[in-house]
């Protein structure tokens, strides 16, 4: 995928860009609007939208950020941007006979997240399936998941303790993950050849099990101090990582080799266009 590309519903084309930290698609809310409504001034019927609807203008202007997207004329301009979610919200507002197409038109881009919500198992099937269809060995798969599984306890503990915003759950990941590995998340992707792929997808079996160990040290310590809000859960992101920083530095000591590695799981065409990385070793400069 590119980070930012059209997409057509209906011949209508949708502007879309993608966020490396968040790792979430945002969409042009504004030619969303024109995909449903065929208005000929979308921008002047969302402002009356956001009017009508005080819930929904509120609801945009709190969680819709401006994103940098390209225009008609080929120049970047910022314009507001919606995450799945924000756009089914704003989809339930809009009476058009479109509505419910489109939502279908979202699965099929790449966001299942419909059924999900509905029945929860579709999506673990479904990525288990796709990582054995890449070459996962079921070992791999089954740390994964409990990764992921580790990975949501924390996100709901964040979400019932005054953290909901999608940027701040990006702050407080990359937090822990700069902690126990030294890289952020974006210099770790880099290290691995990796653009808008997710990350945790192309771990090794430590990588995996360092982040899982991280997130689970985060949430009991959060926890066990009723941490609340970002200045405190941020702490106990800090306290968690080193718990797995320690565990990190251990396990480097005793192998001589670095648990962060380029390693990926990119099919062989993209490998040749990634540049050759020296073995890895352990280099901490911390």
């Amino acid at each position: 995928m590119n980070e930012t590309a059209l997409a057509v519903f209906e011949s209508k084309k949708i502007r879309r860009h993608y966020d490396e930290q968040t790792e979430i698609w945002y969409f042009s809310v504004i030619d969303v609007v024109e995909a449903l409504t065929v208005s000929i001034n979308p921008t002047d019927y969302l402002k009356k939208l956001r009017k009508r609807d005080i819930e929904l203008g509120t609801y945009l202007g709190t969680n819709c950020p401006q994103v940098e997207m390209v225009t008609e004329t080929g120049k970047r301009r910022k314009t507001l941007g919606g995450s799945v979610q924000h756009i089914l919200r704003l989809v339930q507002s809009i009476p058009s006979p479109k509505a419910e197409p489109f939502k279908l038109w979202l699965a099929k881009v790449g966001y299942e997240r419909l059924q999900d919500m509905s029945d929860p198992a579709r999506s673990l099937d479904r990525a288990r399936e796709y990582w054995k269809q890449h070459g996962r060995s079921e070992k791999w798969i089954g740390q994964r998941m409990m990764g992921q599984e580790t990975r949501n306890k924390l996100t709901d503990y964040w979400k019932d303790h005054e953290v909901t915003k999608e940027d701040e759950y990006a702050i407080l990941t990359n937090i822990i993950h700069q902690e126990w590995s030294g890289v952020s998340v974006k210099k770790h992707k880099d290290i691995k050849g990796l653009k808008t792929q997710n990350l945790r997808d192309h771990m090794s079996e430590a990588e995996l099990i360092f982040t899982a160990l991280a997130e689970l040290s985060t949430r009991q310590i959060a926890e066990s101090v009723d941490a609340t809000g970002m200045v405190e859960n941020a702490d106990a992101g800090k306290k968690g990582g080193k718990i797995a920083k320690k565990a990190r530095l251990e396990l480097e000591s005793k192998t001589g080799r670095s648990v962060i590695t380029s390693g990926n799981y990119l099919p062989p065409a993209k490998k040749q266009k990634q540049l050759k990385h020296k073995p890895d070793t352990i280099n901490e400069a911390e």
